[in-house]
């Protein structure tokens, strides 16, 4: 098992996770149950699933949750993209998270081969 509070990618995940909620806060409340709560759920579950995969026992189930929380990345990418398309963020607010999101990618953690299903 890992200490994922070391890890600079999960330390990075969780900077991201505190700015989404905070530039979501003047999302629209009609957005309350909508893209706002799938922001928030998206970007947490990055440096959630980094946690979790440290404390896995093995570097296959370790590679798995990273490849999970690289695959939220991507979603929240999407995300932030629509919600600066529908003018809830501006472009510098969206470029900022978009340079956010590239620099927690769980690729900058060296992810264990996984072989098989």
């Amino acid at each position: 098992m890992r200490d994922f509070k070391e890890l600079k990618v999960w330390q990075k995940a969780h900077q991201l996770v505190l700015a989404v909620y905070r530039d979501s806060l003047a999302f629209p409340a009609d957005e309350r149950f909508g893209l706002t709560a799938h922001l928030r759920k998206t970007a947490l579950s990055i440096p959630s699933n980094i946690a979790e995969g440290c404390g896995r026992q093995t570097d296959r189930d370790l590679g798995r949750f990273l490849s999970i929380a690289a695959g939220s990345a991507n979603e929240l990418d999407y995300q932030l993209l629509l919600a600066r398309d529908l003018g809830f963020l501006s472009q510098d607010t969206h470029s900022i998270g978009v340079e956010q999101v590239c620099r927690s990618q769980t690729h900058a953690f060296p992810i264990p081969a996984v072989s098989g299903t």
